[in-house]
């Protein structure tokens, strides 16, 4: 997950422009106060004799108070403009952005029953944090359905992309070593597909990205 949010800051690096600039930050401000009210929620989960939970919160709490400042001087600034979505992404999309909102705020509120479709087990407070996840996601994708600029849906979908192939990639190589994952559990198969879902929508934004890029240089 981590990885794929470095990807998506690179993606804002080397473009330098509100867009993907815009698509970005509301990403990274969502899921960033998101794991931020997580953990002030499961306070009792961190160990304030060491040096690591001031750490976690001083990122955290920085970069919800950096992305929330570029977002705030920039809210009279319009979206770049955008391309017109054919019917069936205009259809989709905000379903998608629904079941990922819809499922992170399921994580968020009850966090042990929506985390039970999980292949480990993970206490409330990892759940809440993995809600960011979705969230954000959610927030990103409504974003692009409502204006879709180029840039946006492509760094949208290679997010996407990204946290579909490394999260399912990751648990292979994890139960590789530590033999603990049911591959025939519900639990598993519903996790597996759900990420699955995200990773191949991103393909296809990135597809139907590169395809506006196209028409573009033409």
């Amino acid at each position: 997950f981590y990885t794929a949010e470095m990807v998506v800051m690179t993606a804002l690096l080397v473009w330098n422009r509100w867009s993907p600039g815009r698509l970005v930050l509301v990403m990274a401000f969502i899921f960033t106060a998101i794991v931020s009210v997580a953990s002030f929620i499961n306070l009792s989960y961190f160990n304030f004799e060491r040096k690591a939970p001031w750490l976690w919160f001083l990122v955290y709490l920085a970069s919800v108070a950096v992305s929330g400042l570029f977002l705030w001087r920039a809210r009279a600034r319009p979206s770049a403009k955008g391309v017109t979505l054919n019917p069936a992404w205009r259809g989709y999309m905000p379903v998608e952005s629904a079941i990922l909102g819809l499922y992170g705020v399921g994580l968020l509120l009850f966090p042990l029953a929506f985390g039970s479709i999980w292949p480990w087990p993970i206490d409330a407070f990892h759940a809440q944090v993995y809600s960011a996840i979705f969230l954000a996601g959610a927030g990103g994708t409504y974003l692009v359905w409502r204006s879709a600029p180029r840039e946006e849906l492509l760094v949208l979908g290679l997010a996407q992309f990204l946290v579909g192939l490394l999260a399912i990639l990751g648990l292979v190589i994890t139960d590789a070593a530590v033999h603990r994952i049911d591959w025939t559990a519900t639990r598993t198969l519903c996790w597996l597909a759900l990420f699955g879902w995200i990773g191949i929508s991103g393909v296809c934004k990135l597809y139907a990205a590169s395809r506006y890029f196209g028409l573009q240089s033409a």
